[in-house]
């Protein structure tokens, strides 16, 4: 009896479901319900202010003059990531909307885009947009940087667009057929206002993605803030002070994006309830 209990508890491996892993970009942030001062998020982000902070006063000779010195690439940083989404979230949608396309060619060139860029490194796509048609098509650093960060996350927003249309329920289309709507018209008055809703956090995600990404566009001579930490690192040979300083600006900048991805994915989730 006792091996029959044994054997009627144990789990059946075949139609086990395999737990799934989870990991995004948004590091750090506090679960909901987590109000504790001592969170996580909370230490690295005020730790990290904390010590900006501090080493100026501390230290003003190099840290203060360090500060001084990267603001302007700061500011290029934040431009080639915003003008970089902009366009990677338009090829996104393109790139989405032809992975369902029934055209077969629309469907196809889709998803040959989405395979063969996601298979190419993003710092591969940069060499190869600046250096090899960079001179074919007049591209500078800037516009190679936004064009190579825009086809690259394109890619990748391209199959979180897919996945955000069919998790819409196929009700919704059949209802708008029946009300007469063509698909084209359903997907854009229906199908899609429901997607953006869906994929808004993913999105998120991939933007702090590109935010950190956005480093690599440094060996573009484009001055942004690992360009100018490095220019002045190598200027004083203060390299420790200078990508110390660099470092604590990109957490402070990915974990200030985090939280706001996490609290938008909070506040989605309450209006949905």
């Amino acid at each position: 009896m006792n091996g029959k209990n044994k054997g009627s508890a144990s789990p059946d491996h075949r139609t086990s479901v395999p737990p799934m892993i989870n990991i995004t970009d948004g590091t750090l942030i506090p679960s909901q319900g987590e109000h504790s001062v001592l969170s996580a998020w909370n230490i690295a982000f005020f730790g990290a202010i904390a010590v900006l902070v501090i080493l100026p006063l501390v230290h003003p000779s190099p840290y203060r003059e360090i500060l001084a010195f990267v603001p302007d690439g700061v500011l290029a940083t934040f431009e080639v990531t915003l003008v970089s989404i902009v366009f990677a979230l338009l090829l996104g949608l393109l790139a989405g909307l032809g992975r369902i396309s029934r055209n077969i060619v629309v469907n196809r060139i889709a998803t040959i885009y989405v395979e063969v860029v996601r298979g190419i490194p993003l710092l591969v796509q940069l060499f190869y947009i600046y250096y090899a048609l960079g001179p074919l098509l007049h591209l500078k650093g800037p516009t190679s940087a936004i064009v190579a960060m825009s086809v690259c996350y394109g890619a990748y927003l391209g199959e979180i667009f897919r996945a955000g249309i069919q998790a819409v329920p196929k009700g919704q289309m059949e209802a708008a057929l029946a009300l007469g709507m063509s698909r084209t018209q359903a997907i854009w008055s229906i199908v899609l206002p429901q997607t953006i809703r869906i994929i808004l956090p993913p999105i998120g995600n991939e933007f702090i993605a590109l935010l950190k990404d956005s480093s690599l566009v440094s060996i573009l001579a484009i001055s942004d803030l690992l360009r100018r930490g490095r220019e002045y690192a190598s200027t004083s040979f203060q390299y420790f002070q200078s990508y110390t300083v660099v470092a604590l600006i990109y957490l402070i900048l990915t974990l200030f994006f985090s939280r706001l991805v996490g609290l938008m994915e909070a506040r989605l989730k309450r209006r949905d309830t």
